[in-house]
């Protein structure tokens, strides 16, 4: 059993749910992504996903766009991205660690190298955006190999057939997308997302994580009633952004996680 689904395990054994944070890797530097991540771990995350910034991110919303920007100008890899997460590996109690990205940089990366590189660096997953079960047939493997889990997302509009098929290739967990269209904010989580996850428990027994929208504990309460996870992606990426020069912003960033988990 992987530590992904050891965690959801271990979740499930508590009668809890899991929590999902997403940062983008870079934004505002290296050195504080190692932090965040460390922190994230302590406040109460169940996974991290660890965005791999990219130029043209097509499925994100202005805020996490703008957080790939300002990682970009620091000019790194991710060689440097799996080093920052190996280095902080031993202080984040054995929470895992997802590379969320486009398929583009882990292609000019290499497959097979970027495979023994995440596992060896204590990476748990990857979940590529844009890249649906049909189109990994040759990527999938590689990452089964390295006993790494290959994560998909549905949404509202995929036809029974897709998610069949994300239901035969997926590892870890599945990440439902709650709605249509791109990351972002939102005053509600649309109810799209229940059923969505309930026509994928039909096809896996996987655990189903719901993101995009999610920016306050009541929504992560009200996911919590019918999915085994929540996301909070752009909440959390634009606080980065607001605190961006902060000396505070590290444990600020775990203050609100808290938040997210318990009401105050």
């Amino acid at each position: 059993m992987g530590r992904i689904s050891a965690a959801f395990a271990r979740l499930k054994s508590e009668g809890r749910n899991g929590f999902i944070p997403f940062i983008t890797a870079g934004d505002p530097d290296l050195e504080t992504t190692g932090a965040l991540l460390i922190e994230l771990a302590a406040a109460g995350a169940t996974v991290i996903e660890l965005g791999v910034p990219f130029s043209d991110p097509m499925a994100d919303g202005p805020v996490i766009q703008r957080a790939s920007e300002r990682a970009l100008k620091h000019n790194f890899g991710i060689e440097h991205i799996l080093e920052t997460v190996n280095k902080v590996q031993p202080q984040m109690n054995g929470v895992p660690v997802v590379l969320f990205s486009y398929f583009n940089p882990l292609l000019r990366f290499g497959l097979d190298r970027l495979s023994r590189s995440a596992i060896s660096c204590g990476v748990d997953g990857v979940l590529v955006t844009d890249l649906v079960p049909e189109e990994a047939c040759d990527f999938a493997p590689i990452l089964k190999s390295s006993g790494l889990d290959m994560i998909f997302l549905i949404a509202p509009t995929s036809s029974d057939d897709r998610l069949l098929k994300v239901s035969e290739n997926s590892g870890g967990f599945v990440y439902a997308v709650s709605r249509a269209g791109v990351t972002g904010t939102r005053s509600d989580v649309s109810s799209a997302a229940e059923t969505l996850v309930g026509r994928m428990r039909r096809f896996t027994k996987l655990p189903v994580a719901v993101g995009f929208g999610i920016s306050n504990h009541e929504q992560v309460a009200d996911t919590w009633r019918y999915a085994d996870a929540a996301v909070v992606g752009s909440a959390i990426v634009a606080r980065i952004e607001e605190l961006d020069g902060s000396t505070d912003l590290v444990s600020a960033i775990g203050g609100f996680c808290r938040q997210l988990l318990s009401e105050v």
